[in-house]
């Protein structure tokens, strides 16, 4: 039987190794390193890691290869990537091969946190958790998703709705507050658009889905939080916004949401 452990770092650069075990160390988190790709993978045969934090750029294979390697062999730990040479089109890739997140480096101790929070309570939500705050209505078959992290619903006058996926919400357990850009902020697909601070006080970036210029911010969000929680793909909606070159965007989506069981299955290697 393979031994628990929290968190495997692949990354062949030692202040990153380092770095992430001083921090989640001192979080009571067990963390082990490999530096590169084919060492990760004897680690995962070896130990049963309820995440990964993974680097794209690595000489024996990038981390794109390690995901669908890990996958292959039937390895379940959700992954994080992670890379210096940060592009909207690396966060983009990362989630479109299976990532459950992405984080830029250099990163800040807070930042490395609230990822590696919402990684492990990932790996803790059970399929079909009743306890979940429910879905309000269906999922309208014109939704896009971004992996776990946001969704884009597009509109018949042109414009595009933008949001955050129920998922991406249950793990954080809890928010505080929801920071929004202004009207007339050019959003970029991939970058961070909005900012929520969790109940533990960690601020967590969501991803744009869709580049465009915000026409409105959906300010009652702001003031109630709870609303993203209580009603994600209706009412919590964060933005709507006049996007520039939609049908690249879209191309870069995944057309249809997910529920929360499919999600599930998979990530663990099962067809929705």
């Amino acid at each position: 039987m393979k031994t628990g452990r929290d968190i495997l770092v692949i990354d062949d650069e030692p202040v990153v190794q380092q770095g992430v075990g001083r921090i989640c160390g001192s979080e009571g988190l067990s963390v082990d390193t490999a530096t590169g790709g084919g060492a990760g993978l004897e680690s995962l045969g070896k130990h049963a890691y309820r995440m990964v934090l993974c680097d794209i750029m690595m000489e024996d294979m990038d981390g794109f290869e390690f995901l669908a390697e890990s996958v292959r062999r039937g390895h379940h730990a959700p992954v994080v990537m992670t890379t210096g040479y940060s592009t909207g089109e690396h966060a983009i890739r990362s989630l479109q091969c299976g990532a459950i997140d992405y984080l830029a480096k250099p990163f800040t101790a807070d930042e490395l946190m609230a990822v590696v929070h919402r990684a492990l309570n990932f790996n803790s939500l059970p399929a079909g958790d009743t306890e979940a705050p429910p879905v309000i209505g269906p999922h309208p078959p014109h939704f896009h998703r971004l992996g776990c992290v946001s969704w884009a619903e597009t509109k018949p006058e042109g414009t595009v709705l933008i949001g955050v996926n129920d998922l991406f919400v249950r793990t954080m357990q809890g928010m505080r507050s929801v920071e929004l850009a202004p009207v007339g902020t050019n959003l970029i697909q991939g970058a961070v658009c909005a900012t929520i601070i969790s109940a533990d006080g960690l601020a967590h970036g969501v991803m744009c889905p869709v580049s465009g210029q915000v026409i409105e911010a959906h300010t009652e969000v702001a003031a109630h939080p709870s609303t993203l929680e209580q009603d994600p793909y209706g009412a919590g909606w964060l933005y709507r916004i006049l996007p520039s070159d939609l049908d690249y965007s879209l191309r870069c989506l995944t057309s249809q949401l997910l529920s929360p069981d499919q999600l599930h299955q998979n990530r663990k290697g099962e067809s929705p």
